[in-house]
């Protein structure tokens, strides 16, 4: 009973997010409430056993650094260049600002990185007179692959790297090859499916060409101290295993050392924290901890373990295309939080070796972060840039953004299938 009550209470919240009922901080917080409340996860269970602090605290860290960076006027520098890059060509604007911003989201979060570059988006494609919906929608998508790049580009990396113990080198080293592979072929389709939006206007290149891209810097003298600090940061994950210091730790320590080395306003940067996200977290470790003890997430172990067969090739296969399509549909955060007890128990049910357990980690993370391209509610950066969009006047409608997202994930699951199938079976 208590099972049937969890699994439809999760239901339910998944629902809500989905469909955008209510917003996704509340109904996850309220979702743990009610599980609370019920006696089916313990209070002091949850804060101990099931909210995981580790991403908790890498996040917040993160979001700091970012909010001091933001401050320097780096991501419109950055944006008005690739613009003059491209000489006013659209398509080719087009791609070099989604290459940017996909380098920018491998080493800040993913949702961080929209939010920064879709203004300055906007700006330029008005300079453009072009719509700004095919840099919007490339941008997005090549943010969600190029955040699959390592372990803090992405939330769902995020998850997995805290539950697994996996370090920011091993997603370098696995994860950003494929990256490489899939980034091209994402871009190219785009490209040949937004051909004929992207024409160039008489005076673009003109009022391009006139942007001032070094003003657009307001304070080197900061943006020198948080590349110093964010450059340490990620040197310290790289060897966050021969410090033994959590990535938590590293981010945190980085935050505090930044904010005292520009002598930031404190409390004007942490309002700047995207709070709501964090509480989102802490409400959905409960939830998907509801699910661990009453027995559903054992379940769906075993129901893997007999389809697929622990280890093996057709286990990769399935959980990369059921976790690219399931992310899609309810959000590749949840469905994260869902998967690690769940690959975690299939691990321990057939006794898989190491490198079968790390093999079982990237498959999953490969599936969600390429899959949160399929819908405009598969990941947290295409909500942010819907919303950012409708408020500028351009409404992406879920129909729209499914058009695009449709091809894109296909070719990038179908890429992601054959790299493992190579690189791990062959």
């Amino acid at each position: 009973m208590q099972e049937l009550f969890t699994v439809a209470l999760f239901v339910v919240v998944l629902a809500l997010i989905a469909f955008e009922v209510m917003n996704r901080t509340v109904v996850a917080i309220l979702g743990a409430a009610v599980l609370i409340s019920f006696g089916i996860v313990g209070q002091e269970e949850a804060a101990s056993e099931f909210i995981d602090w580790n991403t908790i605290g890498l996040l917040a860290g993160m979001m700091v650094i970012v909010a001091v960076l933001d401050k320097t006027g780096v991501f419109e520098y950055l944006a008005i260049k690739s613009a003059q890059w491209g000489r006013a060509k659209p398509g080719r604007i087009l791609i070099l600002l989604a290459v940017v911003t996909a380098f920018l989201s491998a080493f800040l979060d993913n949702v961080t990185t929209v939010i920064l570059m879709v203004p300055v988006t906007f700006l330029i494609a008005d300079a453009l007179d072009s719509s700004p919906t095919p840099f919007l929608l490339t941008q997005v998508m090549a943010s969600n692959i190029g955040g699959a790049a390592t372990l803090i580009g992405d939330p769902p990396n995020i998850l997995i790297g805290s539950a697994s113990g996996l370090t920011f080198a091993d997603f370098v080293f696995n994860m950003s090859p494929v990256v490489i592979l899939a980034l091209p072929a994402v871009l190219a389709i785009l490209y040949f499916m937004f051909r004929k939006e992207l024409r160039q206007s008489e005076n673009s290149e003109r009022i391009i060409a006139g942007m001032d891209a070094a003003g657009s810097i307001r304070d080197a003298t900061l943006l020198r101290k948080c590349l110093i600090v964010l450059s340490l940061v990620i040197v310290a994950f790289f060897l966050h295993g021969a410090l033994h210091l959590e990535a938590a730790t590293i981010a945190l320590f980085g935050a505090a050392a930044l904010m005292l080395y520009a002598r930031s306003d404190v409390e004007e940067v942490l309002r700047d924290v995207e709070w709501p996200t964090l509480i989102f977290f802490v409400g959905l470790f409960v939830l998907v901890g509801g699910l661990e003890v009453t027995g559903f997430i054992g379940g769906i172990a075993e129901l893997l373990t007999n389809v697929g067969g622990g280890g093996s090739a057709l286990t990769a296969v399935i959980v990369i295309w059921g976790s690219g399509i399931a992310s899609g549909i309810v959000d590749n955060i949840p469905f994260t939080a869902t998967m690690i007890p769940v690959i975690q128990d299939l691990a321990q049910a057939e006794d898989l070796s190491e490198s079968e357990v790390r093999l079982l980690w990237w498959v999953l993370a490969l599936g969600a972060d390429f899959g949160g391209n399929l819908t405009l509610i598969g990941a947290s950066a295409n909500v942010v840039v819907a919303g950012m969009s409708e408020r500028a006047g351009r409404r992406i409608s879920f129909l729209e953004f499914l058009l695009y997202g449709i091809p894109i994930t296909l070719v990038s699951l179908a890429i992601a299938t054959g790299y493992v199938l190579l690189r791990y079976y062959m």
